[in-house]
């Protein structure tokens, strides 16, 4: 009975309190509940565009001399495959060659089981079909005559019925079987597509050193929704087929490998769990240990009052559980619901996870029960009279300045290490974190919040409040050195959570602006052209068109390694500074315009044959020509070049000495990149290449940047700004609260409003102050740390960081609005009778 009329009076009495109390544990319960549902809900998602971007799961290959009469699981076709010497087609009076190419022979119903492997671009695709590449070679439209040279047999002639685009070229002329290192370098350019009676009629005869025989495979899709799990599934039934064909053929698992980059994709969101969720939770556990503090004095002082009236320890002790069972459920059941609105909201699923209703209790258990259950005696009832108070040991040793030079060790021996925090061990099937790399963000976290904590503690409180107070400033001093603990504390917990606002929201800018980059650097523009018969102007007309920046591209040989080179305009092209290397991307491009044989060399080939700046290279074409040029400078990136070895040279030279093809660099004017690129193919006809950046980014990017990462910058965002709120205006205002009776006694005194305001607006002024400054020059370390050891995520790193300067004016709106209420709610209450305030306390 005395406890329930304990909590009724706690909830009559204390309900703000209480409230607060509970919003803190609340906002630890729904972040991790929430970023809960994301990490789920984000999985299935990579699991399931895994799939998607599969054009066949598996392609079992039949091996040389060998019959597979093992079942294929799933849905199966048989595809046969021909190397032959080459294609030939006359058009207009002109005969036309290419070299060596293949000849597929496909069943009936192929395009419809496999959709992602061909689209049709002209014509039907109810007989021979040309690549769009082969087409483009020998000039051939559907109606078109072409000759396929068969080694040992006649030539045969087919009419070409239609022109495809192979969606998944690389993974269907793969070598099975064969290692990462073995596998060719590019798909072949020419490929001749026939239904499988015609591929068989022409094929019969021909050596069989020169056929090869696939099943391609898809398998049933219902897997777990974990990339991980899903990976394990399929690559154990793939080798379980292995086993059962006894060597008779051979798996190439493209689905395997598809799931294997998601579950990397998974551990990065992982990653970002901990990076960013995780100090979140320990700012909301703080604010609701500082919520609960605030009332210590006078919990203990009603307590006492208790143990003198006969309520034995044991009593007490059983008040404390139960005002501590009030305030976590009432807090865990909040912060779930909050996560249940929010994971419908963003995600459209209201799934959460209740290991966070755990954690919830384990806060409330920490935070709310220890204050309490200190206060059973009438001993810890009495104030401290007299007599300095000692700091605390960890400001006597300089712990913080420890902390932060640890911090600083760390992150210098990691990233002059280089950061690789998804693991894969040599041969084994399960990849890992390397958690260390989190320790100089975590150390330099916790040694920054100890560091504000020193600062506020010590700085000079008279000079700080002289502009506010004036004449009062001596007394307002007092006052608050009198306060400094809980002012400091007050305080640094305002100045983490801005920290915490500013890293959070610069971090996921960056995230998503180096997202957005990386797209751009594999399409080479918002819109790409190549292989198309049109202009500069012609193309600058189409609507939608900003810009058009023309590229040359061929191949030559470094030595013996065929590269790709590149001819651009110095003057008009547009490079980041992370593109290259040794100064500008403006200084190196200026470099190659002053010397017209000048070239730019990927740092790979600057290693392997040992060039110096200044040094002659000689580039070999495919047909023996030799050309000089001058290496000038280092390129790391560019726009539709390979990650490693490729060089660029200035187009008006490589026009003269060695032509090149020429593709297109479009900018949009705003107009979707999809809908440009739709409007430029009907203009171009279907021989043209045309790519746009959207569709690039959903091939190259992960699924955690492509898909999710908006709703968990939602989430967090959202998170900081209440946070931030809270510790400013909330734990101030609470402050005050308890500061009523000293109020109303220096009313009592003769101390006016006024005076009285300027010790309120002295505190708000500094822990304002405290916490925009510190907090916005922790959070700038942070944000620079954040993205330095999560380098593994940017490619290209980013220039310089993104600054989401709308969200960081929000996040100043609200703090400075909660400091106002916070302040002006203060002065108004202590406008009330002294006498009525002194008789409710």
């Amino acid at each position: 009975m005395l406890i329930l009329i304990w909590l009724r009076g706690l909830l009559v009495r204390r309900t703000g309190r209480l409230a607060a109390a509970a919003a803190g544990i609340a906002l630890a319960v729904a972040l991790p509940a929430a970023l809960g549902a994301f990490l789920a809900t984000a999985k299935a998602t990579m699991t399931a565009r895994s799939i998607q971007r599969v054009a066949v799961d598996w392609q079992v290959e039949q091996q040389p001399g060998q019959s597979v009469s093992v079942p294929m699981p799933g849905t199966s076709k048989q595809v046969s495959f021909a190397r032959i010497g080459g294609f030939e087609s006359r058009q207009a009076g002109q005969t036309l060659t290419t070299g060596a190419g293949q000849v597929l022979g496909l069943p009936a119903g192929y395009a419809a089981t496999f959709p992602g492997e061909l689209r049709l671009l002209a014509g039907n695709a109810n007989g021979p079909l040309l690549a769009q590449q082969t087409a483009a070679n020998l000039h051939a439209q559907p109606g078109a005559s072409v000759t396929v040279r068969r080694p040992g047999l006649p030539d045969a002639t087919v009419t070409v019925t239609g022109v495809v685009e192979l969606l998944a070229a690389d993974s269907l002329f793969q070598r099975v079987g064969a290692p990462p290192g073995a596998q060719p370098q590019a798909p072949p350019d020419n490929v001749l597509l026939l239904p499988e009676s015609d591929w068989r009629r022409m094929f019969d005869g021909i050596a069989r050193d020169r056929v090869r025989t696939q099943f391609h495979v898809r398998i049933d899709h219902r897997l777990p929704p974990d990339p991980a799990a899903a990976y394990t599934a399929v690559t154990g039934q793939a080798r379980n087929l292995e086993e059962r064909m006894a060597g008779s053929g051979l798996v190439g698992d493209n689905l395997g490998a598809a799931l294997d980059a998601a579950r990397e994709d998974a551990l990065y969101s992982q990653v970002l769990f901990l990076f960013l969720g995780a100090p979140a939770v320990v700012l909301a556990a703080l604010l609701a240990g500082l919520v609960t503090r605030t009332g210590a004095p006078r919990r203990m002082a009603e307590q006492a009052l208790l143990r003198t009236r006969g309520a034995s320890r044991g009593t007490l002790v059983r008040l404390a559980l139960a005002e501590t069972a009030l305030v976590g459920v009432a807090g865990v059941l909040a912060g779930l619901g909050l996560a249940a609105l929010a994971g419908r909201a963003l995600f459209g699923s209201a799934n959460v996870s209740w290991w966070a209703a755990a954690l919830g209790l384990l806060v409330a258990a920490v935070t709310v029960l220890p204050p309490t259950l200190h206060a059973t005696t009438v001993a810890a009832a009495r104030r401290p009279v007299g007599g300095p108070r000692r700091s605390p040991a960890w400001l006597r040793y300089g712990l913080d300045l420890w902390l932060l030079a640890g911090s600083a060790v760390v992150f210098w021996i990691t990233s002059k290490n280089g950061y690789q925090l998804v693991l894969v061990p040599e041969g084994l099937p399960q990849l890992s974190v390397d958690y260390w790399a989190f320790a100089g963000p975590a150390l330099l976290w916790t040694g920054a919040g100890l560091l504000i904590w020193r600062l506020t503690r010590t700085m000079p409180i008279t000079w700080a409040v002289r502009p506010l107070a004036g004449g009062l400033a001596g007394t307002v001093s007092a006052m608050l050195t009198r306060q400094r603990a809980p002012l400091a504390r007050t305080a640094t917990l305002a100045a983490l959570a801005v920290a915490f606002a500013v890293s959070t929201s610069v971090f996921d800018t960056t995230y998503r602006q180096q997202a957005q980059v990386d797209a751009e650097l594999t399409n080479g523009a918002d819109v790409t052209v190549s292989q198309a018969a049109a202009t500069q102007g012609q193309l600058a007309a189409v609507p939608g068109v900003a810009r058009v920046e023309p590229l040359q591209h061929r191949f030559a040989y470094v030595g013996s390694d065929l590269q790709d080179l590149y001819g651009i305009r110095p003057s008009t092209v547009r490079l980041h500074d992370a593109y290259v290397s040794g100064g500008t991307a403006r200084e190196i491009l200026d470099r190659l315009a002053r010397q017209p044989d000048a070239l730019l060399v990927s740092q790979e080939t600057v290693n392997d044959f040992q060039l110096h700046l200044g040094d002659q290279v000689r580039l070999r074409t495919e047909n023996g020509r030799t050309v000089p040029f001058h290496y000038a400078g280092v390129i790391t990136e560019f726009p539709t070049a390979p990650r490693d070895s490729f060089l660029v040279a200035n187009a008006s030279y490589l026009a003269r000495t060695m032509p090149a093809d020429t593709m297109y660099l479009i900018s949009t004017d705003g107009a979707q990149p999809r809908q440009v690129a739709a409007a430029l193919r009907g203009r171009l006809g279907p021989t043209a290449k045309v790519t746009d950046v959207q569709t690039t980014r959903q091939v190259v990017g992960s699924s955690l940047t492509a898909v999710d990462l908006a709703g968990l910058t939602t989430i967090e965002l959202g998170y900081a700004l209440a946070l931030a709120a809270m510790a400013t205006g909330l734990l101030l205002a609470l402050g005050f609260a308890e500061r009523r009776r000293t109020y109303a006694l220096a009313r009592v005194l003769g101390a006016t409003p006024r005076q009285l305001g300027s010790f309120v607006w002295a505190e708000v002024a500094l822990v304002g102050v405290a916490a925009a400054v510190l907090g916005a020059l922790c959070g700038w370390a942070l944000s620079r740390m954040l993205v330095a050891v999560l380098s593994g995520v940017f490619d290209p790193p980013p220039d310089a960081l993104a600054v989401p300067w709308a969200y960081l004016a929000v996040l100043a709106i609200l703090g400075v609005a909660a400091l106002l209420a916070a302040g002006t709610a203060t002065v108004r209450a202590a406008r009330r009778p002294p006498l009525t305030v002194l008789r409710d306390l």
